[in-house]
């Protein structure tokens, strides 16, 4: 599972000209799901999310979480974080995990983070979107539950 998570002042989605997802300060998490991905690796990818100390404190240190300052989370489904571009000028998406599964963790990765009591916004599974942020920071992380980086 890999995600890229960027610490946002606001950031929303819009499908079809309709925003269908909008949060305030917190993050907006592009998640991708892997062909061998399961249970652990959502578990591993939302703890780490919603635990990753990247705003700052009182001493302008990243050292408070999301949840640490009452962030939101906007969480998209973004397959193409697993696009493999060492051969040829395409990208080959063949370690992307089949629609039915990814929908299926990425769902549960709402749950989770929603678990935790955090206001979680998403995009449209399989949609066209329209992502909008304001990067603060600018901070932006990323995450992968294999350790590939």
């Amino acid at each position: 599972m890999r995600s890229v998570i960027q610490r946002v002042k606001r950031a929303s989605v819009t499908v079809n000209g309709e925003r269908v997802g909008n949060i305030a300060e917190g993050l907006l998490v592009l998640l991708a799901v892997g062909q061998d991905d399961g249970t652990e690796d959502l578990n591993w990818m939302i703890d780490k999310l919603v635990g990753l100390r990247i705003f700052e404190d009182q001493e302008a240190k990243m050292n408070r979480s999301v949840q640490d300052v009452g962030g939101e989370i906007l969480m998209v489904s973004q397959f193409t974080l697993y696009g493999d571009c060492r051969k040829g000028k395409r990208p080959s998406f063949s370690t992307a995990a089949p629609p039915d599964q990814a929908k299926a963790l990425f769902n549960q990765g709402v749950e989770r983070a929603r678990s935790y009591g955090l206001k979680v916004e998403t995009g449209v599974f399989q949609a066209e979107m329209d992502v909008e942020l304001v990067n603060n920071g600018p901070v932006t992380i990323l995450l992968d539950s294999k350790k590939n980086f």
